[in-house]
């Protein structure tokens, strides 16, 4: 009879025992949601270094803050530039002699001057103002606005345009579970964890990779941080329907040694990330998370959510984080591959060389003389030259093969 399983939600906890385990909290090097929890300070020319690069920083920073942005180069665009058309008019005398003959019709005031250079910028034209050929300083004027505005519209389309195609917007539709699960997997002990892509559209590759990240702080508070690379099995993943990445604990694993018990006392982060490039863009993306000791279940198994209907492979995405218990040893993974080592092995099947002679031993009849003797002629016996484990029988027949005797 098939054993039950029994569905198990992934925030439940293994309870263990252990001593002298540290209560402290232990801040995540990579937050779930895949951004890394650190905090730069005192950076050497930090503002120049975000003003060089202008448009990666206002790509990177938030909606509300490029709004206001974009509002106000805007606005003060509009409010220089009519600034320098009311001084025009004020040197030429347009707003004290409305007789002239104007630089700019109908500008007699900064209200006007302000409102032609946003009708001018933003290219309503009302119909009632407008350049006249009396002040070429006002038409280079215009002009240099003119070119102005072009580069504030590129500019903001573009910000506008990368920001909404940022790859963290795609990244958030390409999910790992809530925890990772060790379990046997052909007798092995096996840590693996599940990728899904929440998308219609498919990716075109992608790749898998996993690091144990540990820190270490010293009596002199100086920290050290290792990287530790986990081997997989499957690097390479066509993501089409949600996969489960398998890393095999064997030897050289940073895992190979520790038991649930270690593992539950253990101070790590398993930091996983799969990069892969989107066929509706061509552009490449990387979703990362992490997981502590405490999100790393013992002996649990993810369900399955895929299924195999008349015309479609139906995906529950509702089974995604969902595991089930399974029977896995306690112990480390390099006590399971010794104890495998000490049991019989069960009797290996023999070659076919060996099973070939095998049965012409069992088929092969027996050796058969036959001599002919006369009457007065003793029996013959078996030749000693043959072989001993030849096995002959001897039939002795008479000369006269005619006689009654027979």
């Amino acid at each position: 009879m098939p054993k039950q399983y029994t569905p198990v939600s992934p925030t439940d906890k293994i309870s263990v025992k252990t001593e002298n385990v540290s209560q402290n909290k232990k801040y995540r090097y990579v937050r779930k949601e895949g951004n890394c929890n650190v905090m730069f300070r005192h950076v050497p020319e930090e503002w120049l270094l975000f003003v060089t690069d202008i448009f990666t920083t206002l790509v990177e920073i938030r909606w509300r803050v490029m709004f206001l942005i974009f509002a106000l180069s805007y606005i003060l665009s509009w409010l220089f530039f009519g600034i320098l058309f009311w001084v025009i008019a004020l040197i030429h005398g347009d707003i004290r002699d409305h007789n002239n003959d104007p630089c700019v019709y109908e500008v007699r005031s900064f209200t006007a001057a302000f409102l032609f250079s946003l009708e001018t910028q933003t290219t309503i034209g009302y119909g009632f103002r407008g350049m006249s050929e009396n002040c070429m300083i006002a038409i280079i004027t215009v002009t240099i606005q003119d070119v102005i505005s072009c580069f504030i519209d590129t500019f903001v389309i573009g910000i506008v345009v990368s920001k909404m195609a940022s790859a963290r917007k795609r990244a958030q539709t390409v999910g790992f579970s809530n925890c990772a699960v060790i379990n046997l997997r052909d007798n092995y002990m096996c840590l693996s964890w599940r990728v899904g892509d929440f998308r219609r559209n498919h990716l075109v590759e992608g790749t898998a990779c996993a690091q144990i990240v540990r820190s270490t702080v010293h009596a002199t508070g100086k920290l050290d941080v290792t990287y530790e690379d986990l081997v997989l099995q499957q690097r390479e993943i066509a993501l089409v329907t949600p996969t489960t990445i398998v890393h095999r604990i064997e030897p050289g694993s940073p895992l190979y040694k520790m038991s649930l018990v270690d593992l539950r006392k253990a101070e790590f982060e398993l930091v996983v990330s799969f990069t892969y490039t989107d066929d509706t863009t061509g552009m490449l993306h990387q979703t990362r998370t992490s997981y502590t000791p405490a999100e790393i279940l013992w002996g649990h198994l993810f369900q399955e959510m895929i299924k195999v209907s008349k015309r479609y492979y139906r995906v529950d995405y509702t089974l995604f984080n969902h595991t089930a218990t399974v029977l896995v040893p306690e112990v480390s993974a390099e006590e399971h591959e010794h104890k495998k080592q000490l049991r019989p092995s069960p009797p290996q099947p023999a070659s076919r060389s060996q099973r070939e002679n095998h049965q012409d031993n069992l088929l092969k009849p027996p050796t058969v003389m036959v001599e002919l003797v006369s009457d007065s002629q003793p029996e013959s016996t078996s030749s000693p030259s043959q072989p001993d484990n030849q096995h002959q029988d001897t039939l002795t027949l008479p000369n006269d093969i005619t006689s009654s005797d027979i």
